[in-house]
């Protein structure tokens, strides 16, 4: 009865979270309800039991291998792997639903449980509009999408969870996603908070940002994830590939950037407000929309999970209510917060400004693209395929004045403009055009003529300098920020630490796209290949039985010269439950470089050949590690003890912090006097 338990469970957590949806906000609006905002933390509580109870109890009939369960049977069966047994439950539409819900519980408990500082009616608000966001999820399960529904007579075996998921990477990879995902909701949450009470000032900002900053901590880390699993997994040796899908995670992710950005101003500055709440609502709206690409069956994908269009009319439905309600609220509070200031061009204010502006262009840039071909379907008006080429054309060249931007904009301070400021940054500039153009004359790997490869030109001086300079004027503000008195604060360490990250990505991208060399050979046994300088020697083919596959491993020697240098084992993979084959890249991994290589079919023959494909990527692993480091930025500026003081307090943190510090990350106290081409 575990299954019926779950399912009434999740009908229970329904019930609660209408309740959370109501009586708390309705409290918040009626004084003579006030009591009712009480409720709003117990409700939340209450929620994730009941949805952690349906989650235990779903987990449970993978674990015993249930197959009266329709879901259960349809993902997996009794060769599974335990691990994957897990990662099973979101493997499919409905169970993914049903970690969506669970992790949206777990944000409001998190909200519930770390703003006992902020007033009780903003908590009520807040934690209303996510028990509405939670009530909607989870009708769509309960209606359309039930992870318990029975089957009778029960297989004896199941159909097998999809090979292409039975991988590491997809036991953390959506979860992580996910969190991103559904952690938008607080941003969401907190701007309707704001137009539902009129009440949008710093303190409002300075709350909605740790949120806001975790939420985009959680969504970096799941797009790299994701990233870096289709990287090994699928065999092909790309990293991004502008899928549809993929682009439905980067476009909220893009929103929440400017939406951080924007919080910062509005903190700060007090200006923005309007443009803030509007990136709230665009950000989460976003992630519905992702939410009903990957689900509607509109696309074809290795991400996409269903193909039945009832069900992606109840998420256009759903995602038409909220972004209905929420920009008739905006259009309602917007005129009050109308700035009668503007931002001092030059300022740091404007910076962010135009920082922000260039992230959402970029974003409809991306949605363009992937929705036009959806929309010229839907007219009949032929198949149309939007690829790299639009999107490397049309994205990239916004990236640029973006990371132009970046480092003048942690540089002056704000509300006036002081360009010594910026020219006290040129020197690192400077130096970081010398070791670009360095790298593109000498980076490159050892050629040979038959390889495919990229040669480094000006697109890597660009990239190069670019990168270089976030990092080398980063490390410049640090080591002049040390010789000041006072604590800058973690959200200061946090966000040269993300800037960092984002130095070490551009760089990653740099050197791979400019340096990677490719070779498609075919190889008999004991034959060789050169790329790069190292020679492949395939020394044997071989079966090897998996606990549910049977694989074709290949084993390489590799060598520089006379000297061993490692082996490589590629596989091609063939499951029990499926006759899809599945490639197993064999990865030889440093700081500086990978050595890619895939197995492909075995060729017709005397003597029997096979297919390699083998890659030389220098730099690609700093893709990633430019995401920790970002996500490691992140999750220091959520920390900034500010956010966790009562508005006073935090005002005068923010206040010590700021005196002095002109041009390393806050405003300056009084006049900011020159010197020496710098702002002290």
């Amino acid at each position: 009865m575990w299954p019926e338990a779950g399912h009434m469970a999740l009908i229970m957590a329904a019930w609660v979270a209408v309740l959370q949806s109501v009586l708390p906000l309705w409290g918040s609006l009626s004084a003579r309800c006030v009591g009712w905002q009480a409720l709003a933390r117990p409700l939340a509580v209450l929620q994730l039991v009941l949805i952690v109870l349906a989650f235990g109890a779903l987990w449970h009939a993978f674990y015993v291998h249930d197959f009266s369960v329709k879901y259960v049977a349809h993902h997996s069966n009794t060769l599974l792997p335990t691990p994957y047994r897990l990662s099973a439950i979101w493997a499919g539409h409905e169970g993914s639903l049903l970690l969506w819900v669970l992790m949206l519980a777990l944000w409001s408990v998190a909200v519930a449980t770390f703003s006992k500082r902020l007033p009780q009616a903003l908590v009520a608000q807040v934690l209303g509009v996510m028990g509405a966001v939670s009530v909607g999820f989870l009708a769509f399960i309960l209606t359309l999408s039930n992870p318990f529904a029975r089957q009778f007579p029960a297989p004896a075996e199941g159909r097998d969870l999809t090979p292409l998921l039975q991988d590491p990477g997809l036991v953390i990879h959506p979860p992580m996603l996910y969190m991103g995902y559904v952690g938008l909701s607080v941003a969401f949450a907190f701007a309707m908070a704001a137009l539902l009470s009129g009440r949008l000032d710093a303190a409002w900002a300075r709350w909605a940002r740790p949120w806001t900053v975790a939420a985009w901590g959680f969504l970096t880390l799941g797009i790299a994830l994701g990233s870096w699993w289709a990287y090994y997994e699928l065999g092909w040796g790309g990293w991004w590939f502008w899928d549809p899908v993929e682009n439905a995670s980067l476009m909220p992710w893009l929103v929440a950037t400017a939406l951080i950005h924007s919080l910062m101003v509005t903190d700060k500055r007090g200006q923005f407000k309007a443009w803030t709440v509007l990136l709230a609502i665009g950000a989460f709206s976003l992630s519905l929309l992702g939410t009903f690409l990957v689900r509607s069956g509109v696309l074809t994908s290795v991400h996409a999970f269903a193909t039945d269009p009832s069900r992606g009319i109840f998420i256009l439905m759903f995602l038409a209510v909220v972004v209905g309600v929420s920009l008739a609220l905006f259009a309602w509070r917007a005129p009050q917060w109308a700035n009668a200031s503007q931002p001092v061009a030059g300022s740091r204010e404007s910076f962010l400004l135009l920082n922000s502006v260039l992230l959402v262009v970029a974003m409809a840039a991306v949605l363009l693209g992937t929705l036009y071909p959806l929309i010229i379907d839907a007219l009949n008006l032929g198949k149309l395929s939007v690829g790299p080429p639009y999107f490397d054309r049309v994205f990239v060249p916004l990236m640029v004045p973006l990371l132009l931007a970046m480092v003048p904009g942690t540089v002056v301070p704000w509300h006036v403009a002081r360009w010594a400021a910026v020219r006290s940054v040129l020197v690192p500039g400077a130096l970081a055009l010398l070791l670009a153009s360095a790298w593109a004359t000498w980076g490159g790997a050892p050629q040979d003529a038959e390889a495919v490869t990229t040669a480094g030109g000006w697109l890597t001086v660009m990239g190069g300098t670019l990168g270089g300079w976030i990092v080398l004027s980063g490390a410049w503000q640090m080591v002049q920020r040390l010789r000041l008195p006072g604590s800058p604060g973690l959200a200061w360490w946090g966000m040269q630490v993300a800037h960092l990250g984002v130095a070490v990505l551009v760089l990653g991208i740099t050197g791979v796209k400019s340096f990677q060399v490719e070779r498609d050979v075919r190889l008999g046994l004991g034959d060789s290949v050169t790329v790069a300088g190292v020679r492949y020697q395939l020394l044997k083919v071989d079966n090897h039985l998996g606990p549910n596959y049977l694989a074709l491993r290949a084993e390489m020697k590799l060598f520089e010269g006379d000297r061993e240098v490692g082996t490589l084992q590629p596989e091609k993979r063939r499951y029990v439950s499926s006759a899809m084959p599945m490639t197993e890249a064999a990865i030889d991994r440093n700081l500086w470089r990978d050595r890619y290589v895939s197995l492909g079919e075995p060729l017709t023959g005397d003597p029997p050949q096979w297919s390699f494909r083998v890659y030389h990527k220098p730099f690609v692993s700093w893709i990633w590690l430019g995401a920790v480091f970002m996500v490691l930025g992140g999750g220091l500026a959520a920390f900034d003890r500010r956010y966790r003081q009562a508005p006073s307090a935090a005002r005068a943190l923010g206040a010590q912090a700021d005196v002095g510090m002109g041009a390393f990350g806050v405003r300056v106290a009084g006049p900011v006097p020159v010197v020496k081409g710098a702002v002290s």
